[in-house]
């Protein structure tokens, strides 16, 4: 199952994710579920790099299916991105609930992370 945990702060501005795991709907090269969200991650995460100016981290294991994403700053264009990631991907999870879950998380600022996934 991919297991997606967006953060946001209490006035509803998105400040990261972290996206983990394989979806298996289907064999490896073969599973549209996981190459939907795939397509999503990738593209909130290349939109706020080429299409604003918002600085932020990001790390991935492409074997594991790990992608952690965080903005360093808020930003009026990477919120528009990382809400259309939330929508999308939430959108998936309502027709493919057995093989995607999404978790919105509150934090109140970036020291209140606790990634649900382990990076090294």
């Amino acid at each position: 199952m991919v297991r997606i945990t967006i953060y946001q702060k209490e006035t509803g501005d998105l400040t990261g994710f972290d996206a983990a795991g394989h979806a298996g709907y289907a064999e490896s090269g073969e599973d549209i579920v996981c190459a939907a969200v795939s397509a999503l991650v990738i593209n909130c995460v290349n939109s706020v790099e080429l299409l604003t100016d918002a600085t932020f981290t990001s790390s991935e294991d492409e074997e594991s299916g790990t992608v952690v994403f965080r903005l360093k700053e808020q930003n009026e264009y990477a919120q528009l991105f990382l809400k259309s990631f939330l929508l999308g991907i939430s959108q998936i999870e309502e027709t493919c609930e057995d093989f995607v879950e999404v978790i919105v998380k509150e934090v109140s600022g970036h020291d209140e992370y606790e990634s649900s996934v382990l990076c090294s």
